[in-house]
């Protein structure tokens, strides 16, 4: 199903608290999708901000995400869903994005997307990807390095550096999924 744009800012959200923006987002495949319909209500989801012409803060975290898909052994896409979010909507367009997983080795499940300049913002404030310095937070070069994840269904949300060991990020992922399965 395609969605249309929505002059977004004002888009409507599903989500009960409000917290999370509605906006349409479009994947690496051109597929549309609404922030917290699609992507977050009732899931268990990882997500981050990159972009593709970053230096040093996307690569590294980027390879240190798909470390962890490896890890989770197919559950991304099926009961883990991996995001991660352009700061750079005008540059990264699908075509762009398809090609930046192609050279981190990213595998099927994780989605790519992007959205305007100003839902992007509006979802970078509300998700917390913001640096209290406001001069720092202007710099895209220093953009913050996190990692959130979250599990919508019980209400828990957590962050980790995504610049951590696979294995910690892995560990600090898995503390959202209260299945005694989810850690072996």
């Amino acid at each position: 199903q395609v969605l249309s744009s929505v002059g977004s800012l004002a888009a409507e959200s599903g989500d009960p608290d409000g917290v999370f923006p509605n906006i349409v987002l479009t994947s690496h495949e051109s597929r549309n999708y609404r922030f917290y319909d699609d992507l977050i209500r009732g899931k268990k989801v990882i997500f981050n901000f990159f972009y593709s012409g970053c230096g040093d803060i996307c690569p590294l975290s980027t390879q240190r995400l798909v470390e962890v898909q490896e890890m989770l052994h197919g559950r991304v896409g099926r009961d883990l869903h991996m995001y991660s979010v352009t700061l750079q909507p005008e540059l990264d367009t699908p075509a762009v994005m398809r090609g930046y997983m192609e050279t981190y080795g990213v595998q099927p499940g994780w989605l790519f997307l992007h959205a305007s300049r100003e839902d992007i913002e509006l979802l970078r404030r509300k998700m917390g990807f913001v640096d209290p310095d406001p001069e720092l937070d202007a710099d895209l070069e220093s953009h913050i390095g996190v990692v959130k994840f979250g599990n919508d269904e019980i209400g828990r949300w957590g962050a980790c550096p995504s610049f951590a060991d696979p294995e910690e990020i892995l560990a600090s992922i898995l503390t959202i999924d209260p299945s005694p399965a989810a850690r072996s």
